[in-house]
């Protein structure tokens, strides 16, 4: 039996979409869509794969299990199930780096699992020793002071976390979710014990919140940051300089005073 068609309804409605939401988030017409749901027809594999990249469902999952009994059951914590994760490689097939910039934020959140989308964004392949071959990064451009002093604006380089049952307790992680698109948090991980992460940010202005597992599409490790905001140096005054230069004159009169009672003693 096929749980397909009670399945794309049950995730669209979790998801707060219309029919007309989700068919041109796949590129198909509403009424194809009302068709699938009602089971008056199949979608073809292509329109299948779209809607697991969109609802970060393995395809077996999505026509063999029922998921409306809760959204945990969509959901692998544990990265057990192959998720989906397009990268960008150069024509000798290595990998390069993919960039999300903040303009593409709210497009990563929806397409963050198509393959032709991920191509769209800048790539390019950063010859830095920190970074080994075999692993996949992604760099991620952060908005707002919540991580204060790192400045907004800055870059941050990270790589792909499959099981999110090895988020470190205290370390700073970007995490992609269905609501709050992209965020870079201090992370500390509950999963085991409520199914959710708590996200403190680094300036105590901002306050901690809950996040549920249910509500989380990519985690990322953070591990270093790029910034084209040099820390200002506070300029000396004319003051500054006079204080400063009294105190070397002083510095030099005591010491040539203490080279004369050197000599006087060494002549006793």
């Amino acid at each position: 039996m096929s749980f397909l068609n009670i399945n794309i309804r049950h995730l669209r409605k979790e998801r707060g979409l219309t029919q007309n939401d989700l068919a041109q988030k796949i590129g198909i017409k509403r009424s194809l869509l009302g068709a699938y749901e009602e089971h008056r027809a199949e979608p073809r594999i292509a329109t299948m794969q779209k809607l697991g990249y969109l609802f970060q469902v393995p395809l077996d999952t999505l026509i063999n299990q029922d998921l409306s009994g809760g959204a945990a059951a969509a959901i692998d914590t544990t990265g057990k199930t192959l998720r989906v994760l397009p990268i960008v490689t150069d024509n000798q097939n290595k990998e390069k780096l993919t960039l999300v910039p903040v303009k593409a934020e709210a497009g990563y959140a929806d397409s963050y699992a198509d393959p032709e989308y991920i191509e769209t964004l800048p790539s390019f392949s950063l010859p830095v020793q920190e970074l080994y071959p075999d692993q996949t990064y992604r760099l991620f451009q952060i908005k707002g002071e919540s991580m204060l002093p790192i400045p907004s604006g800055s870059y941050v380089i990270c790589t792909y976390l499959q099981n999110w049952h090895e988020v470190k307790n205290g370390m700073c992680y970007v995490v992609v979710t269905r609501d709050r698109g992209i965020v870079y948090k201090r992370i500390w991980n509950q999963l085991d014990d409520e199914g959710t992460f708590l996200l403190q940010s680094d300036n105590p202005l901002f306050e901690p919140y809950t996040l549920e597992a249910t509500q989380i599409l990519e985690v990322w490790q953070a591990l270093g940051f790029l910034s084209f905001e040099l820390p200002e140096q506070k300029a000396a005054s004319v003051s500054d300089v006079q204080q400063i230069g009294a105190l070397l004159s002083q510095l030099h009169h005591d010491v040539e005073g203490l080279k004369q009672k050197v000599d006087v003693l060494s002549q006793v």
